[in-house]
């Protein structure tokens, strides 16, 4: 794999969170503790409402965090004095319901970010947006409007209108939860093609285990609410992976020890659930 990456390491140091402290006192985020290297597919795994997201929208600007920091290749991004880190594209996000505009064509959407910063021209954006979707397998349906195409060709359109910003970072809510098993699949395969055409740091958040194994290198496992870091788990597993790599004894054995790790978390993730609506 293509290891050529300017930047992009992460650094999440203690970081807690809490919604309306002088009122529900909510905490999500309970001094959790990070380090993600520059170019590296980090994977987020843990139960549902656990503070995943919250983390991710601390680390691209979208909210405060209540204490710790958040350093981007040693760059302060956000601390205790500075809750609240600036946005910017150097940390593009693709969510988990589409966001392409749809009045616009994949090509135009794609151009956009580029056209509006002015960092190129419309007619260098558009070129470059074009060669981009061509690498992702698009080039057939550039002109084509978001409803006209599949969910799978629309969020690899959203992938590829991040990466054209040159983030140092693409960070990915849930990007295929709503796809089934079979494009889930493709697209998995689809995105490691693309990271190797164009490395960058990925902090990729998911409940899927499965998915987190195939396409990290390491998986990072959150406690239930309020989230910290309970294990980290390296993935030796060799790139570049295909479909092939599921049905290996490695793979297996992963996926066993990530499950009784998450397991755990979600048994109590439930309980708690239940005596909230007791």
């Amino acid at each position: 794999m293509n290891s050529a990456q300017a930047g992009g390491s992460l650094s999440i140091r203690n970081v807690s969170k809490i919604y309306d402290p002088e009122g529900a006192n909510i905490k999500a985020l309970h001094d959790c503790s990070i380090d993600i290297a520059a170019g590296e597919i980090c994977m987020i795994l843990g139960p549902s409402g656990c503070g995943k997201t919250t983390l991710l929208n601390a680390v691209a600007g979208f909210h405060g965090i209540s204490s710790g920091e958040i350093r981007l290749d040693g760059t302060l991004l956000c601390n205790t004095a500075k809750p609240q880190a600036q946005q910017g594209p150097d940390r593009m996000v693709v969510f988990q319901n589409g966001a392409l505009f749809p009045w616009k064509t994949l090509l135009n959407n794609v151009a956009y970010g580029p056209i509006v910063q002015q960092r190129l021209s419309p007619k260098e954006a558009r070129a470059k947006a074009l060669d981009m979707l061509g690498e992702a397998g698009l080039a057939d349906v550039a002109h084509k409007y978001p409803g006209e195409v599949s969910s799978g060709m629309a969020r690899r359109a959203e992938i590829v209108r991040a990466l054209i910003n040159d983030p140092k970072i693409l960070l990915l809510d849930e990007p295929y939860r709503a796809m089934d098993a079979l494009t889930k699949a493709i697209m998995h395969e689809n995105l490691l093609r693309i990271y190797d055409l164009k490395p960058v740091t990925i902090f990729f958040i998911t409940h899927d285990l499965e998915e987190a194994i195939f396409l990290g290198q390491r998986v990072v496992i959150m406690t239930t609410r309020p989230a910290t870091t309970k294990e980290i788990i390296e993935i030796d597993l060799p790139y570049p992976r295909d479909h092939r790599v599921l049905s290996s004894e490695a793979f297996r054995l992963l996926v066993t020890q990530v499950k009784a790790s998450v397991h755990a978390e979600a048994k109590k993730a439930f309980a708690a659930g239940e005596k909230e609506r007791a």
